[in-house]
């Protein structure tokens, strides 16, 4: 039986992110992880996956090691974020505004993770399983457990970093509350005629938003939210037909575009009635999941692993327990509070801004107005958007 301090299920971004975080502040860390991500090649087309990444998120992959991998591989800074129902009505946050260079980058999911793939790498603390998921998950009064293949792995925590349909969870008999929006969404990444760009936007629509986010180079990524049947339907156009579609539901500040690929999803919003009980931890999308409206969800995973990194960490130097419920009750409390104040105001946009009620519309558009206005607030917005 092999022993570590921690045990991590998932080596994704949030997962890879805990590993260094953890290792960094001293902690033995074994990873699993079934799937390894594609070697990257900048000839490979952009991944349909990608995450809007926060100034607070850059300062931590920064931190990690990870970033300056990742921006050797390709990714996108954007200075502005333009919202709207009517144009008169538009938004605009600025990145000069908060005296910034930019409010984030859009980058691809498995570019993140590989760039934090390379950070683990320089830990001899760590120790990356791949391969094989575990096919049990169990805890006792001694410790947690992970049967990997014909391996037992003990560790004083495990953390389940597995996604929305965690295995963790599950094993921790950790409840859900939740449900699945009315909308499905489509992602269509397209090559743009115009360079690569330093906007993002989104425009509200009666029957969803409808947005774009800057890739590397001249591309962009197209995101329609809308009925699933609507979206079933636009995923059996060819691609002259779907950019057709294209071409009439959104705004023509789009410019010309050729379709290089597609996808879509449904929107579900999950919340873990706890992240944690006893030994078994959650964080990312195995605790909660968003309306990806905002771009934040990655972000917040992020977050907790900040959060549980210095918890976890002043523990250590303090002398605690730092496997102790008191210990882990200081990682909850905090992200717990702040994971359900931004799904909640998620929630907030989306159903303001999905119908098509007239006295609903003057109300949100002149807020929108009012917002463009709003001088020291609206910064603070950005900021907080923005994680500083």
């Amino acid at each position: 039986m092999e022993q570590y301090d921690i045990l991590i299920v998932g080596a994704g971004m949030v997962g890879a992110a805990s590993a260094c975080a953890l290792a960094k502040r001293g902690f033995s860390v074994a990873i699993v992880e079934a799937f390894e991500p594609q070697p990257f090649s900048p000839e490979q087309p952009l991944d349909l996956r990608v995450s809007a990444i926060s100034a607070a998120s850059e300062r931590l992959l920064d931190d990690l090691g990870a970033w300056q991998a990742i921006a050797a591989m390709r990714m996108a800074p954007y200075q502005v974020l333009a919202t709207w129902e009517w144009q008169r009505s538009e938004v605009r946050f600025d990145a000069s505004e908060t005296g910034r260079s930019h409010l984030g980058h859009i980058i691809e999911n498995r570019v993140v993770q590989l760039g934090l793939w390379q950070a683990m790498s320089q830990h001899s603390n760590i120790r990356l399983l791949t391969g094989t998921a575990p096919s049990k998950v169990w805890q006792e009064a001694d410790g947690a457990y992970l049967t990997v293949g014909d391996q037992t792995l003990k560790g004083r925590l495990i953390l389940g970093c597995d996604g929305a349909r965690s295995r963790v969870r599950d094993a921790a008999q950790i409840g859900l509350t939740g449900w699945q929006y009315r909308h499905h969404c489509l992602a269509v990444n397209i090559k743009t005629a115009s360079p690569q760009q330093a906007i993002t936007w989104q425009e509200f629509t009666p029957s969803g938003p409808r947005a774009f986010l800057p890739l590397a180079g001249p591309h962009g990524s197209l995101v329609w939210y809308d009925s699933p049947e609507k979206v079933a339907q636009l995923m059996r156009l060819d691609d002259t037909a779907l950019k057709a579609a294209i071409v009439q539901a959104f705004p023509e500040r789009l410019g010309e575009f050729t379709i290089e690929g597609r996808g879509s999803f449904p929107l579900t919003r999950q919340h873990a009635q706890h992240y944690f009980r006893d030994r078994l931890v959650l964080l990312g999308d195995a605790a909660h999941t968003i309306n990806p409206l905002a771009g934040q969800g990655v972000n917040l995973g992020f977050k907790d692993v900040m959060e549980l990194a210095t918890v976890l960490g002043h523990a250590l130097d303090c002398g605690e327990a730092w496997d102790s419920l008191e210990v882990l009750a200081r990682y909850e409390r905090p992200r717990r509070r702040d994971n359900l104040l931004m799904q909640s105001t998620m929630d907030l946009f989306y159903t303001l801004f999905s119908n098509d009620r007239l006295p609903l519309k003057l109300v949100r558009n002149l807020g929108l107005m009012a917002a463009q206005n709003a001088g020291p607030v609206k910064t603070q917005v950005m900021r907080y958007a923005m994680g500083l």
